[in-house]
């Protein structure tokens, strides 16, 4: 494979911070990398400059000459005032999208010479498909190409985006967190064309099932270095564990040299001043690596809910519509204790809306709830904290409780309360407007959690958190022994935690799915195939062409041999992609060039499969 991209000796720090110091790694064609890491370690940095929007310390970034790049960020930007069609052809880097553009501008100036330099540019492209396959794409997305940018929602904004890149036909793809403000319907359409793309590609995402998808190697950040893994998520951890073991032991191997030049040191000054200095120096440099430790903090959240009662929560005949578009339409349905349940459906459905409403926060049409009496609510928004930007993140927290009482008569300050969410002293003097994403999330967290709420509403909480805390908050939320609605484009997240699914469909209909996520996409499978087989019955069949037509539509002796040859190498190729997954499965030691070959074949395997099924039942139907 050709290579694409080289970092080397990669160095960027704010002020005292260091992010990554003087890594090293290199990028081939049709690799896909996901970057993961902890919130604050770097990733979107790295991304930036790599994308070169962002200048690092030292190092050199090296791109392949004339590789067409693009870069999705988290929050993505388009001029102000423009339509989402002229947004979505506004792509300096698509000559095709430029050209069109330019050709739509001398049209609408009535320029014969600019119409006639324009035109012969569309024609020398050949782009003349390119504004039909843009609106066809634009109402993929459900994009109405009229509409004012500055109008759009986060997820609108992303799916104009993602337009626009598809549409750029890029060689190297840069994405920052991708699944964020995307409902489940287009994650797993994006899911797909990076699949089937063969573009190279580097992500930064929190989606577990998306990164085992789509990616055959992860890079983690990790003490201001670079590791590269083959392999996907589950082979990542255990990789990066055998990491941490062995560099606990070269540890423990430099402590106890230090505890032997330690007595050498303590002598009295005669007794070495005959030795040589590079073994003083040593012995500093010995110091200053047994400071070092590999084991990371983590979030601490205590199973602290208030008692629940009985009687939990009733809603009877809720009814609640915008104008046109409903909401609620007669629901009813009663909360029973422990309950854990998801809600899904495409953006705009009124998901957010209906928790809202739940909580009284936007006022009913019609019908009632009806609370019990113990219950307390714990609200996570995905606006994010509502909290005076201008304020330290102690002030802010002491505000609410002096005091924090966990269960069993814990007691703790705001400040003692703080460090289990990762504030060390130092960090809780910043000013909330300063935060990272990744902070403002567990801040927002530590003041839902703090009031020891007994029924949880967390909507959309995966945005802008780490794996490794999403973890920590999946475990939280399995033992939670009060009642939990979570929203979720995050499959992975919904499939831990949900024991049901509302189903939003729009228009008020309200589905109730007993199973989880990967149960509920299963049924939509088998329901979808069912219908199909339907269909294809109810078609009439077709009269029997006369013999001397349907001659010529059977296989040649040539074609024949071809397909006896093609099921011998399909089954071939099946078997050994087996023994590849249950390699990778195993967790078997190989040589990091090992690894690279045989991922290698992977792909090729599912190349070459992709072709000879195609292949197969094309001659399957002259059979």
């Amino acid at each position: 494979m050709a290579n694409l991209l080289n970092i080397e000796n990669l160095t960027k720090s704010y002020g005292v911070r260091m992010l990554f110091s003087d890594i090293t790694f290199g990028v081939d064609q049709g690799d896909k990398i996901g970057i993961v890491a902890r919130n604050g370690t770097g990733k979107t940095t790295l991304l930036r400059i790599i994308a070169g929007q962002e200048t690092p310390d030292s190092g050199k970034v090296t791109f392949r000459n004339d590789l067409r790049i693009e870069y999705l960020p988290q929050e993505p930007q388009f001029k102000a005032g423009s339509t989402v069609f002229e947004a979505a052809l506004d792509n300096e880097g698509d000559p095709a999208a430029k050209a069109v553009a330019e050709y739509r501008a001398a049209l609408a100036s009535d320029n014969e010479d600019e119409i006639h330099r324009t035109y012969r540019h569309v024609e020398q492209l050949n782009a003349w498909d390119y504004e039909d396959r843009l609106k066809q794409l634009i109402t993929r997305m459900r994009l109405d190409e009229g509409a004012i940018t500055d109008n759009l929602s986060g997820g609108q904004r992303k799916r104009l985006a993602l337009v626009r890149l598809v549409m750029s036909e890029p060689e190297f793809i840069m994405l920052d967190e991708p699944t964020n403000h995307l409902d489940i319907a287009t994650i797993e359409w994006l899911e797909a064309y990076l699949r089937r793309s063969r573009a190279t590609l580097m992500m930064v995402t929190h989606d577990r099932y998306f990164l085992d998808r789509v990616c055959g190697k992860i890079l983690e950040l990790d003490h201001q270095s670079a590791f590269m893994i083959e392999g996907n998520y589950d082979m990542y951890l255990r990789r990066r564990a055998e990491r941490i073991e062995a560099m606990d032991a070269e540890l423990a191997r430099v402590r106890n040299t230090l505890r032997k030049e330690q007595e050498w040191m303590s002598r009295q000054p005669q007794a070495r001043a005959g030795k040589a200095k590079f073994r003083i120096d040593a012995f500093y440099d010995l110091r200053e690596r047994s400071k070092k430790t590999w084991q990371e903090k983590n979030i601490r959240l205590e199973n602290s809910s208030s008692r629940i009662g009985s009687k939990i929560f009733e809603a009877e005949n809720v009814c609640k519509r915008f104008g046109d578009k409903v909401i609620l339409d007669n629901f009813t349905y009663t909360f029973a204790r422990g309950e854990k349940l998801g809600i899904v459906g495409p953006n705009g459905v009124g998901k957010s809306t209906f928790i809202k409403l739940l909580q009284g926060l936007v006022p009913l049409d019609s019908g009632k709830w009806d609370l019990g009496e113990t219950l307390r609510f714990g609200y996570y928004s995905q606006d994010g904290i509502s909290f005076d930007r201008n304020k330290r993140v102690i002030d802010a927290v002491t505000e609410l409780a002096e005091d924090i009482e966990l269960k069993e008569g814990i007691h703790l300050s705001p400040m003692q309360y703080l460090q289990r969410f990762l504030f060390e002293p130092a960090d809780q003097q910043k000013y909330i407007h300063t935060l990272s994403g990744g902070e403002r999330c567990r801040l927002h967290l530590a003041t839902v959690l703090m009031r020891q709420p007994n029924f949880l509403i967390l909507d959309e909480p995966t945005n802008d958190l780490d794996i490794i805390t999403l973890g920590i908050l999946e475990e939280y939320l399995c033992d939670f022994k009060g009642c939990v609605i979570v929203i979720s484009h995050d499959r992975y997240f919904l499939d831990n935690i949900a024991d049901h699914l509302f189903v939003m469909e729009g228009n008020g209909v309200i589905k109730d799915f007993p199973g989880n996520y990967s149960d509920y996409r299963a049924y939509l499978d088998s329901v979808k195939s069912e219908k199909e087989k339907a269909e294809k019955s109810a078609k009439p069949q077709k009269q029997e062409k006369p013999r001397s037509e349907s001659q010529s539509k059977r296989l040649t002796f040539k074609e024949r041999r071809e397909f006896e040859q093609l099921e011998g190498e399909i089954e071939e190729l099946t078997a050994e992609k087996k023994e590849l997954e249950e390699f990778f499965a195993s967790g078997a030691s190989a040589s990091p060039d090992d690894f690279k070959t045989k991922n290698q074949r992977y792909n090729e395997i599912n190349e070459l499969l992709d072709e000879k099924e195609m292949r197969w039942l094309e001659l399957s139907e002259k059979e």
